[in-house]
């Protein structure tokens, strides 16, 4: 999917209050930009490191400035967690997803108490795919979570119960670092979380890794990569 344009480079001070990061222009403007990820971003929200943010001009908004891209490891990083579904959706509508080509798709779906970011439906296939983003890399291995994470807890679960109804599940890990070569999930962060994706995929419930090709132009699916959970 197409970024915002333009965007506007600088250089990252200090990330804080979860949801704000002050930035440095090139002119030595410093400004507050809204920063749309729950996560710590430990390896991302770095003092120093380059970033790119979009402003809008919108006068609703308590903040003119959104952080879009950090720049890790001399490659982009999409830190944007409320883009990962657009990108995701994008690429189910294109069919540039190989495992699901040809369904049919809706957004937000109602299973027990979760809302499943997918559910995809073929003839007699009916399937719900849940979307997490990953920034956390570490010997180009992705990782995730990079906090711990009761709510992605809870989507295994409702993936679990679905798969025992008949449904497929799927959990899809969009690995958001160009230098990464498989996925394992984090279990020194959160280890319950690693217990249960090893649980639910053992009861069914399938894992899949597919990186990011981003620029600051755009965001959009690339190859997949295995998923190692031994």
């Amino acid at each position: 999917m197409q970024l915002p344009a333009p965007l506007i480079e600088g250089r990252l001070l200090k990330r804080y209050k979860r949801f704000l990061a002050d930035i440095e222009l090139a002119d030595g403007t410093v400004v507050t930009a809204h920063t749309p990820n729950t996560g710590s971003m430990s390896q991302c929200a770095i003092p120093g490191y380059p970033v790119l943010i979009s402003a809008n001009d919108d006068p609703k908004r308590k903040l003119k400035f959104t952080l879009e891209l950090i720049r890790v490891n001399d490659h982009w990083v999409d830190t944007h967690t409320q883009r990962t579904n657009r990108i995701v959706e994008e690429a189910l509508l294109s069919d540039n997803i190989a495992e699901f080509t040809g369904y049919r798709l809706q957004r937000e779906f109602r299973y027990g108490a979760s809302r499943i970011d997918f559910y995809l439906e073929k003839a007699e296939e009916k399937l719900l795919l849940e979307v997490k983003n990953v920034t956390l890399c570490q010997d180009a291995v992705a990782r995730f979570p990079d906090a711990v994470t009761t709510r992605g807890q809870k989507h295994l679960l409702e993936l679990k119960e679905a798969v025992s109804q008949g449904y497929a599940g799927v959990i899809f890990f969009l690995i958001q670092r160009a230098e990464a070569t498989s996925f394992s999930p984090a279990d020194d962060i959160d280890p319950e979380y690693g217990r249960l994706l090893r649980e639910v995929v053992a009861a069914g419930v399938v894992p899949l890794a597919y990186k990011a090709i981003t620029c600051p132009r755009e965001n959009r699916i690339g190859a997949r990569i295995p998923v190692v959970l031994a």
